[in-house]
């Protein structure tokens, strides 16, 4: 091999690039893998920290932490690149007499499918004097979709072209009757993000993502839960997804095999249930609920990192495989 082969070998290799004569473009295949020099731990813990800290109060909607916690993820989807719906990524609305805000940010494709992902980021707040860090419940989901978000972004930076719009949502109000969810719907209804329901062909809902405190299987932390319909949740892309990159994580597709739980948590108590009702199919990523769930010890030192990580990673790799 010549000197010059020898380095067009490595610099494809560094880059997650393959070259081949179906190239897509400009002579080349883009890797999935490139999406891995976006991902970083240590955003992930601060974005959870920030998120739980007392000087954000719980996030409760309508409160000055929840408008600061808003503002932050508005922040981020501008640095990560994401567009924004009629020059803003702030969507606000009433709940219960207060002012709630949707934070909503575009990775445009180039046809005209659209898969959501979105996480509520309100919590309970403080009760009195009690604080409810949400750390789980949901700083943990918002976190992961902040990431995903910058992992997308980082393939449209390798000129890797998707069909399909990626939507991301930081929900807000989750905690009043699914308020955020319902807004974002009839948002969609009325065409003010600029496509029709009919044109989303999912949702992927991503609510309390980092602890391991509840395992599938005892003992075993490396583990995941996808609450979906069989066919349309396209269980067997996940599947196929952690075969192939071989992260390591056990798959459950019900809530700890109870028909109950798995009803109440896919179809009544969380934001996919909006999309639901209205026929456009969803799924929902969860570790499942642990005692520290909307309780003063749900802080971020009480999560698995590494293992959220995984499943971040894992989930990137199944939206990748379905756009």
């Amino acid at each position: 091999m010549t000197k010059i082969a020898k380095i067009i070998v490595f610099c494809a290799l560094s880059l997650g690039v393959c070259f081949s004569a179906g190239a897509q473009r400009k002579g080349y295949v883009i890797s999935a893998r490139n999406a891995e020099t976006a991902v970083s731990e240590k955003y992930v813990k601060d974005a959870v920290s920030y998120l739980s800290a007392e000087s954000l109060g719980g996030r409760a909607s309508g409160t000055p932490g929840g408008a600061a916690a808003a503002n932050w993820i508005n922040l981020q989807f501008k640095e990560t690149g994401l567009e924004s719906i009629g020059g803003t990524y702030l969507h606000g609305f009433r709940s219960s007499g207060v002012m709630c805000r949707n934070v909503i940010g575009v990775l445009p494709g180039t046809g005209s499918r659209v898969v959501i992902v979105m996480a509520h980021y309100d919590n309970y707040g403080k009760l009195g004097d009690t604080f409810f860090p949400g750390a789980d419940s949901n700083a943990s989901g918002v976190a992961a979709l902040l990431q995903i978000a910058k992992m997308f972004k980082r393939m449209r930076d390798y000129h890797k072209d998707y069909s399909t719009t990626l939507v991301f949502v930081a929900l807000d109000a989750k905690e009043k009757d699914l308020a955020g969810a319902s807004e974002l719907w009839d948002m969609i209804k009325g065409g003010k993000l600029g496509f029709a329901p009919t044109d989303i062909t999912l949702v992927v809902n991503l609510d309390q993502l980092g602890s391991t405190l509840s395992p599938v299987t005892k003992g075993n932390p490396d583990y995941l839960m996808m609450l979906s319909e069989e066919a349309s949740g396209r269980r067997s892309t996940l599947m196929s997804a952690e075969k192939t990159q071989r992260i390591g994580l056990e798959l459950a597709f019900d809530y700890y095999g109870s028909k109950d739980f798995t009803k109440l948590f896919y179809r009544k108590i969380s934001d996919q249930k909006i999309f639901l009702e209205n026929g456009v199919p969803a799924v929902m990523f969860t570790s499942g609920i642990t005692m520290l769930n909307n309780k003063p010890g749900d802080t971020p030192d009480t999560l698995d990192y590494t293992v959220l990580m995984k499943r971040i990673r894992l989930i990137f790799y199944y939206l990748e495989r379905i756009l």
